[in-house]
């Protein structure tokens, strides 16, 4: 079993991370998960939430609000829809993302009527950006559902 593995972590915008690492604290959508070195191959999509990778050289956390996790033997790639090293979040970062995954909440509701699974989505999207905000402890104007 090797020390080690690659992590990569990458963002529409730029690469975030490529390094060594020990383990990956994932946000998957169907549960937290931590990969380390020659795990399963797994693929899995991500939930708003900390992703966290422990090195050599300490640990790095981002906030990723969606995307995918390859996790293989070699290393764990994300592709996220969005993603910002933890240490950079502002107060203003998290009302934009809370503010968006509020319209998307509003749209949903007003495009799917009495189709409960968008308007739920939907839902979860705001309530996990608002519990996002907690863990991090940044204050969340919490918006009325």
């Amino acid at each position: 079993m090797a020390d080690t593995m690659q992590f990569d972590l990458v963002s529409p915008e730029r690469r975030l991370a490529q390094v060594q690492v020990t383990a990956v604290q994932i946000p998957g959508a169907d549960g937290d998960m931590t990969a380390m070195p020659d795990h399963a191959p797994t693929i899995t999509t991500l939930r708003p939430g900390v992703l966290r990778a422990e090195g050599p050289d300490g640990t790095s956390e981002y906030v990723v609000t969606g995307g995918f996790a390859e996790l293989s033997s070699r290393g764990v790639t994300v592709l996220a829809e969005r993603a910002m090293a933890r240490a950079d979040m502002t107060q203003a970062h998290m009302d934009e993302m809370i503010e968006e995954a509020h319209t998307a909440y509003k749209q949903a509701r007003e495009t799917f009527k009495n189709q409960p699974g968008p308007v739920d989505d939907a839902a979860k999207l705001l309530a996990d950006m608002v519990a996002i905000g907690d863990h991090i402890g940044l204050s969340t104007k919490q918006p009325s559902l």
